[in-house]
């Protein structure tokens, strides 16, 4: 059964003050647990199979009618789970973040659209360094060392997204400042869920940790197919590491408010 928990919390604003809801599922031993809001999940990964066959044949017209469904199981599934904090600030952000990749998903359809797509997608990333700054523990006094120490935990992170830029800097044209400004807010949603290390549950911080790498991974075959050398199945590859990405941060989430009570 699911079971509601009222906590104080400063983060949280609601209508009795700063508050709000926690969820904690506990499992019933006459009755499993089921999660009615499943089927959401079912469509994603129907749209997204569908989709990969699209790309696969290289039917891009009609990927008009297939990738736009991916996200759109993802929104409704998380929209459902996230009920009891709807009003909350990290709800909020998080479908904000879902929506505004699954805009960037349609834009990205026409590619004379590019630049927005790309801009969607960046406020997308600005959102989720929002929420995962609020799925997890309040950070305590930090000195010198944290950042000495935080950068030297990031430098995968950025030597990944250097090698990536310096592969399409010479055919970027009059993208260079939106891709440049692109790479830093994405780069900073990597560290942000990299930060979260023991600051939450160990499954919330893989799911999102991973969900977020895939994200920079995904984005970064899009742009050396782009701008630097296609190759085959580099679609394949994109589509794949990107549903992956956004199914791993949905469940991070939901990780998150499943065992912030047990």
């Amino acid at each position: 059964m699911v079971q509601l928990i009222f906590l104080k919390d400063p983060i949280f604003p609601s209508d009795y003050g700063y508050s709000h809801f926690i969820f904690s599922l506990r499992k019933n031993p006459a009755e499993p647990l089921r999660d009615k809001h499943i089927i959401w999940l079912y469509l994603f990964l129907l749209a997204t199979l569908v989709d990969l066959g699209f790309v696969m044949e290289q039917n891009d017209e009609m990927r008009f009618f297939s990738k736009p469904l991916i996200l759109a199981g993802l929104i409704l599934y998380f929209y459902f789970i996230s009920k009891p904090i709807r009003s909350t600030l990290l709800a909020k952000t998080i479908l904000a973040a879902l929506l505004f990749s699954w805009l960037g998903d349609v834009l990205l359809l026409w590619p004379q659209l590019f630049i927005y797509g790309l801009g969607a997608f960046l406020m997308a990333h600005l959102c989720y360094i929002f929420g995962f700054r609020l799925a997890q523990q309040p950070e305590g006094r930090l000195d010198s060392w944290h950042f000495i120490r935080s950068f030297f935990y990031n430098l995968p992170i950025y030597l990944l997204a250097g090698f990536a830029f310096y592969l399409i800097y010479p055919n970027l044209g009059g993208l260079k400042i939106p891709v440049i400004a692109y790479i830093l807010v994405i780069v900073g949603m990597v560290t942000t869920a990299r930060a979260r290390f023991k600051k939450t549950n160990a499954a919330s911080f893989w799911q999102v940790f991973v969900g977020a790498l895939l994200f920079l991974i995904s984005d970064g075959i899009l742009a050396i197919a782009r701008f630097f050398n296609d190759f085959q199945d580099a679609g394949i590859l994109v589509m794949g590491t990107y549903a992956t990405a956004q199914l791993l941060l949905v469940m991070g989430i939901r990780s998150y408010l499943v065992g912030s009570k047990k």
